[in-house]
């Protein structure tokens, strides 16, 4: 094998993997249906404040249409509320409500409990201490430009 099939297996078991851990992590969530779109939304408007609908999509690498859906999915649970501009009438702000920010520490807590007594009861102390040291690979891999 060359260095770019080795190359291509390795993002291929990484990539399984993470799916793997993402799938089991969803398991945890309290079932609201407002799926991982739904979250990770609320979590970006948790981290970064307020945002329009064009700023979500662009973060997220969605099209503005499919974020509707979500969007209203969320705004009916009183996740997040929209604001007119009052600079431009035809856009409007979006926040995360305490409801949604409630929501979302909350199902964080959940998968992130799991995950370590998982790890605990997996891992052996050198298998976190090399994981530990993953996460931050996988920062710089998240990070890289296309």
């Amino acid at each position: 094998m060359d260095k770019r099939t080795d190359l291509g297996a390795l993002a291929a078991s990484v990539r399984a993997a993470f799916a793997k851990l993402n799938r089991r992590l969803r398991t945890q969530d309290d079932s609201d249906g407002i799926g991982s779109t739904g979250l990770s939304l609320l979590g970006r408007l948790s981290r970064d404040g307020p945002s329009t609908a064009t700023a979500l999509a662009s973060d997220e690498r969605l099209q503005p249409q499919s974020l509707t859906r979500t969007l209203h999915l969320l705004e009916a649970r009183a996740f997040i509320a929209r604001c007119t501009d009052p600079a431009d009438r035809r856009r409007s702000t979006i926040t995360i409500t305490q409801d949604g920010q409630a929501y979302l520490l909350r199902t964080l807590r959940n998968r992130e409990s799991w995950l370590a007594h998982a790890m605990a009861e997996t891992l052996s102390p050198t298998e976190r201490e090399l994981l530990l040291l993953a996460t931050t690979l996988v920062e710089r891999l998240a990070d890289a430009d296309e």
